[in-house]
């Protein structure tokens, strides 16, 4: 076999594999339009359980305060709800925390403030070190940068009298949804995933899993399932599929909605993109044996495998822009270009058109979507294009680590929040080793374009214009932060 044959074979397996895992969201797009009715709310319980709220925190000053604010200012039995303040902060974010939960004990709440010198285990260890003098029957969770809303307790506990639901999961909503192109691409991307995913898996049988922040969960379940454990970085996903496979059925809320911070600059959406990308892949390698010797029917077995893998997409991502340029040279002779038309482009559409028709319909579902989001979807490609080098070292590192350090994103407090706006703020994140590889990665593009325009090769320009696009807006965006310039403008 030549070079040229050989190139055109891993070319069009790996646009192949793409291509199924695209329409899998035709898949969960339909089973979401299926399972659309809200689902009716239980009658209020006879007894209220007591709850216990974890608020897991490091280093967080600008957005701390905020939430021990928000979880004091819950709507519940006074006598039925407890506060832990789970801080294993280095820095002045535990004085001060210290300070505000003897101010609350003082008013009357139920707080306490635990704090743990060596950060072992990371948010699981907090989380399970919690647990140890947790009194509730029921745990909610919520990450620093959350703001629950008062009501929150009483619109999800609910549904626990139902005594075999272990997990309820609420919405993220975004506090600076409209901050900059950045942030308004996460929220679109993340609409997607609680609107349509996270509702289609649950209504229609489904595994699915806890989001790490905004849930409650039944302490009974926790510790059935084996516990917090801290040898994935997503101990969430790791903890959700352990509980289902014990048999307990976890429950989705789309309409309880809990605001949060999204990552505005680059350096750390990229990190808390790494870290799920590496967990999930280190769940997968922890669970997928289990689940697949498990007693759940095949459709349940062979999605689940989808959702942990998936991040695996991104390595392909990067071996398709590594190939499609030779993969075109290879067919640039004027016979052969027609089978651009003919082979690539229906492929290219089964990887494309079912993501616009699954983002175009999250934003119709959500109340505060974009008005015009197909002009955003060139943007959302390009994101997914520009983070995939990143995301593709976190899956080769997912794949043969466990574990590793729990680098948390930084939360410099969304604008307008008490939580202040600076403008040299404390906690930013670490710089990405992989910006000179985004930046050679959209040289390359530059080059390929002016060399198909050279040779008339213009239907390929489209394709090569969109991964131009994706590595070089990642790639400007992190020398802007590095040279200390706004990382965004406010979005009007």
């Amino acid at each position: 076999m030549e070079i040229r044959d050989l190139i055109l074979l891993a070319y069009y397996l790996t646009l192949g594999v793409l291509a199924l895992y695209s329409l899998h969201r035709a898949l969960l797009l339909r089973l979401e339009r299926r399972h659309r009715a809200p689902l009716a709310p239980p009658a209020d319980p006879a007894v209220w359980p007591r709850v216990t709220v974890q608020l897991p925190l490091y280093n967080e000053l600008y957005v701390a305060p905020r939430l021990l604010e928000a979880a004091c200012r819950l709507d519940y039995p006074s006598d039925r709800l407890e506060i832990q303040v789970l801080d294993d902060s280095d820095d002045e974010t535990a004085a001060v925390m210290r300070r505000l939960c003897e101010r609350y004990r003082r008013s009357g709440a139920d707080v306490t403030y635990l704090h743990r010198a060596a950060r072992s285990g990371y948010k699981a260890g907090a989380l399970a070190a919690g647990l140890e003098s947790a009194s509730g029957e029921m745990i909610a969770v919520f990450d620093a940068d959350f703001v629950p809303p008062p009501s929150f307790l009483y619109d999800s506990v609910r549904w626990f009298d139902d005594p075999t639901v272990g997990m309820v999961q609420a919405r993220w909503e975004h506090l600076n949804r409209r901050q900059s192109l950045l942030t308004r691409v996460q929220a679109m991307l993340l609409d997607g995933h609680f609107l349509i995913e996270h509702t289609a898996r649950h209504r229609s049988g489904r595994l699915w899993n806890f989001n790490g922040t905004a849930g409650v969960w039944r302490r009974e379940a926790i510790d059935a399932a084996g516990g917090w454990q801290h040898d994935t970085l997503t101990e969430d996903l790791d903890l959700s599929y352990r509980a289902q496979l014990r048999g307990w059925r976890f429950v989705y809320l789309p309409r309880l909605e809990v605001p949060s911070e999204l990552p505005a600059s680059i350096s750390a959406l990229k990190s808390q993109q790494h870290r799920w990308a590496k967990g999930s892949i280190q769940t997968a390698r922890k669970l997928l044996g289990d689940i697949l010797r498990s007693p759940q029917p095949w459709w349940r077995k062979l999605e689940a495998c989808v959702h942990l893998t998936a991040n695996g997409c991104y390595f392909l991502l990067v071996l398709l822009a590594l190939l499609i340029f030779p993969a075109m040279l290879a067919r640039r002779a004027a016979e052969e270009q027609w089978k651009l038309l003919a082979i690539d482009l229906p492929l290219f559409l089964a990887a494309t058109a079912s993501i616009v028709a699954y983002y175009l319909e999250s934003q119709r579902l959500e109340s505060r979507g974009e008005r015009r989001p197909a002009v955003l979807l060139p943007s959302v490609f390009a994101l997914g294009i520009g983070l995939s080098l990143s995301n593709a070292s976190a899956v080769l590192s997912g794949l043969v680590r466990r574990g590793g350090a729990f680098v948390r994103t930084p939360k410099p407090g969304a604008p307008g929040a008490r939580a202040g706006r600076r403008a040299r703020p404390r906690y930013v994140a670490a710089r990405s080793p992989t910006v000179p590889l985004e930046a050679a990665f959209a040289l390359y593009f530059l080059l390929a374009m002016l060399l198909a325009a050279r040779f008339g090769m213009w239907l390929a320009l489209p394709f090569l214009a969109l991964f131009l696009h994706g590595y070089g807006w990642v790639t400007v965006l992190s020398w802007r932060e590095r040279a200390g310039s706004p990382t965004s403008r406010t979005a009007e």
